[in-house]
């Protein structure tokens, strides 16, 4: 069905990409693009930094509460 692109294709997807934007929108492009990612990789994983931090909160009284007994 689908086919890895070659390099001479990938080189003819850069050449446009940078003809579309420019050299100096592509460094933005790029940081957009991986915030994009690392937002997605977070949605995936389910997990807010505030559940993060429930849990972290939730195992310190546990390991209170064993230090006492």
């Amino acid at each position: 069905m689908f086919h890895t692109p070659t390099l001479p294709e990938l080189l003819v997807i850069l050449a446009i990409i940078f003809l579309l934007f420019g050299a100096s929108r592509l460094p933005e492009a790029g940081k957009a693009l991986g915030e994009g990612i690392r937002n997605f990789k977070k949605a995936l994983s389910g997990e807010t930094e505030e559940e993060k931090k429930v849990k972290e909160v939730k195992a310190e009284e546990i390991e209170k509460e064993e230090k006492k007994t």
